[in-house]
């Protein structure tokens, strides 16, 4: 199995929105957003707009068939007297049908590589932290960071891709876009996923 990873274009959105959709359409994600549809997809809609970093909105392919995303999008430290630019990723979709075969891993690796060449220096994100660290992530307590309300947790993890590139950004608090804010966006993910007609 040949997994292909390349750019989002814009002829995939659609599809991409559909994968997005089908694969947090768990019963726990949808219970848990309370609002009866994942809110990933929208998500990844909002984020093309704002936000989000297209050169780092990548898809894999299996026999030229789209079966998983990945993006990455604008974050940021905030020190006492220092803002200190970094990537945040999110989220990672791939097909019900072909996850644990590959897809994800194939994603962020690529992710990882094409981030270091575009010249970022330091990615940090929420995910499950039982499986990233096998890419090279650690707990951003590492740097001193903590989320925006100043804790740290597990699931709070990053990578330097510039070596101490963090290092100016110990002591300070992370913030995303206000895209990822599910009770922010709630009425919007909704319409959207209305006006959406379900073909996955």
């Amino acid at each position: 199995m040949v997994i292909s990873v390349r750019k989002e274009q814009e002829k995939d959105y659609r599809r991409v929105e559909e994968i997005t959709r089908a694969a947090f359409s768990y019963p726990e994600r949808i219970e848990r957003g309370g609002i009866g549809c994942p809110y990933e997809h929208w998500m990844v809609h909002a984020l093309r707009e704002r936000d989000g970093i297209l050169e780092l909105s990548l898809v894999a392919e299996l026999e030229g068939m789209i079966v998983g995303h990945i993006i990455c999008s604008k974050a940021e430290v905030r020190t006492s007297d220092d803002v200190v630019p970094v990537l945040n990723f999110g989220p990672l979709s791939v097909l019900p049908a072909y996850q644990g075969k590959g897809v994800g891993k194939a994603l962020i690796k690529n992710m990882i590589c094409k981030a270091a060449e575009l010249g970022f220096g330091a990615i940090l994100f929420f995910g499950r932290p039982e499986y990233y660290p096998q890419f090279g992530f650690k707990e951003a307590s590492v740097w001193g960071i903590t989320d925006s309300d100043g804790y740290n947790y597990p699931s709070f993890m990053g990578m330097e891709l510039v070596p101490g590139y963090l290092s100016r950004a110990r002591g300070g608090k992370y913030y995303e876009s206000d895209i990822y804010d599910d009770g922010l966006n709630r009425d919007r993910v909704k319409e959207f996923d209305r006006s959406q007609e379900k073909t996955i």
